[in-house]
């Protein structure tokens, strides 16, 4: 299987095997007009299996989602077909509009327009909560 290389734009690497979708719309890649790339149970030597995701263009994402969705994943701005920078994406301290309260009670719920702030509390266990009711973050 060929997929073309990119001369402006961004590869999102070593993402969990069979993720790459659900990373995909929470990036809302699916609304962009960039042409987007998803390879799914490549081989890897650091992970066994992984998928990656390679958008044809610059796009601004949003590191805290990717970092929440899949620590340890890899992002690489490309720029006239040459790397120009590489992150080690980790856990974020702090997530805004990734993740909704599902607190009936949170002033969220009522103040629509108020961000949804998580901050992490647990990072061996990767829990979240929500920094005006302490409500922890479900995760899929």
């Amino acid at each position: 299987m060929n997929v073309d290389s990119i001369k402006n734009g961004i590869v999102i690497d070593h993402i969990t095997a069979g993720k790459a979708m659900e990373l995909y719309y929470l990036l809302g890649l699916d609304k962009t007009d960039y042409h987007v790339a998803i390879i799914t149970n490549a081989n890897s030597k650091k992970m066994g299996k992984k998928d990656i995701i390679k958008v044809d263009g610059n796009i601004k994402l949003d590191m805290d989602a990717i970092g929440y969705f899949d620590p340890g994943a890899t992002v690489t701005i490309i720029e006239k077909s040459e790397v120009v920078e590489k992150k080690k994406i980790t856990l974020p301290e702090r997530i805004t509009n990734v993740i909704l309260c599902k607190n009936p009670r949170c002033i969220t719920t009522t103040e629509q327009e108020l961000p949804h702030v998580f901050r992490l509390t647990d990072e061996k266990n990767r829990i979240y909560r929500c920094l005006y009711c302490e409500a922890k973050a479900e995760r899929k």
